[in-house]
């Protein structure tokens, strides 16, 4: 009872008489509701004849319920009709409403409406996340562009050894992966479509459409998801580990602009890495048609190019290698604003690396399928 020392009124008192009365005293409300809880808790309802609540000063609904709960519906309804009609009808409207609680449905369908709740919940956390995601890249890709329009009339600020260093890191080291990837990918579709259109007669159309299809979708998009889980995983790895080790901050205690000596260098080097790697790709699987129709479809090398040369306008593969700069910036900027959001731990760096390679391969996909329709709504 020392918690209701500074608790208004009178404390609550439960005294049981010689002929199993129980006399209730005090102040029966929320406020001393842990000390009634336990008075009821040290008796034994079943051995209570009678029930006196004409000595309470006060009583709420907190503690109407305790007293129905524990000496039951019936027995406080016989009790409430000796006390005053105001007493008495909020007893009478407590046991009603808990009779309302009782008769509700089971729990299972509240589960069900609960996982339903909960489901809701994680989409719109899911979508809240991915608001802010896309508002950060879009703030990233503005700083980026900034730094971009001051640096470009001064020379001496360009960073052209960095610059060289990621474009040989970025490009001419992805030239064997790329090759070989789009290679087996052109000889993949050839032997494909060559199933389709031998039911037809029209094996010869094959080449048309390996040529057709490498020209302007799957050569800068090939090249684009190899340089995604390739160059993205990297950069946020190294800008990640330089944030973990805080030499971040020290560039910038030093005065230096890390948007300016470290993310500028790696946007240049994939806008001139990946339309090159584009172009290597797009030839590369034209070759893997080539060879499979040379090896299997009895059409030479020279007969496929003429086909080529014939049938094949050069807009097509201005198309394609027009989404590369696109995909280059998508990729560059994604790569880069993960590295800055390392929190400092190593398992931080993993979790960002792995968002960036997503992220990338998802907006590269996206982007490539918003371009093929507008080329084709463009008559392009």
């Amino acid at each position: 009872m020392d918690e209701l020392v500074n608790a208004s009124g009178s404390a609550p008192l439960a005294s049981l008489s010689e002929d199993q009365q129980l006399t209730l005293s005090g102040t029966w409300t929320l406020a001393y509701f842990h000390a009634i809880r336990q008075q009821l808790n040290a008796l034994d309802a079943k051995n209570i004849e009678s029930l006196s609540l004409e000595t309470v000063d006060q009583l709420d609904t907190a503690a109407a319920q305790l007293l129905i709960e524990w000496f039951g519906s019936e027995r406080m309804q016989q009790q409430a009709d000796r006390l005053p009609s105001q007493r008495r009808q909020l007893i009478l409207s407590v046991i009603d409403a808990l009779a309302v609680v009782a008769s509700a449905p089971e729990k299972a369908p509240r589960r069900w409406l609960q996982r339903r709740a909960d489901s809701l919940a994680r989409l719109g956390q899911l979508m809240t996340a991915l608001v802010h995601q896309q508002l950060y890249l879009l703030g990233f890709l503005g700083v980026v562009l900034t730094a971009l329009g001051r640096s470009i009339w001064r020379p001496g600020r360009w960073r052209l050894t960095a610059t060289v260093a990621h474009i040989h890191q970025t490009g001419l080291n992805a030239v064997p992966i790329v090759a070989l990837l789009t290679f087996m990918v052109g000889a993949v579709v050839a032997f494909l479509g060559a199933t389709v259109l031998t039911t037809f007669g029209a094996t010869i159309y094959t080449v048309n459409l390996v040529v057709f299809s490498f020209l302007r979708e799957f050569g800068v998009l090939l090249a684009a998801i190899m340089l995604a889980g390739r160059t993205a995983s990297a950069f946020t790895a190294q800008l990640g580990a330089m944030k973990s080790n805080e030499e971040i901050d020290a560039l910038r205690t030093q005065g230096l602009d890390p948007i300016e000596l470290l993310v500028l260098p790696r946007v240049i080097a994939l806008w001139i890495s990946l339309p090159l790697l584009a172009f290597i790709g797009t030839l590369s699987g034209m070759l893997g048609g080539a060879v499979v129709g040379a090896v299997s479809l009895d059409i030479p090398f020279t007969q496929f190019w003429q086909i080529v040369e014939r049938d094949i306008s050069v807009r097509h593969l201005w198309v394609g290698l027009s989404k590369a700069p696109l995909f280059a910036l998508v990729i560059a900027i994604i790569g880069c604003a993960e590295g800055f959001k390392v929190s400092g731990s190593a398992q931080s760096v993993g979790e960002r690396t792995t968002s960036s390679v997503v992220q990338s391969i998802f907006m590269v996909i996206l982007l490539d399928a918003l371009a093929a329709l507008y080329f084709m709504q463009m008559g392009w």
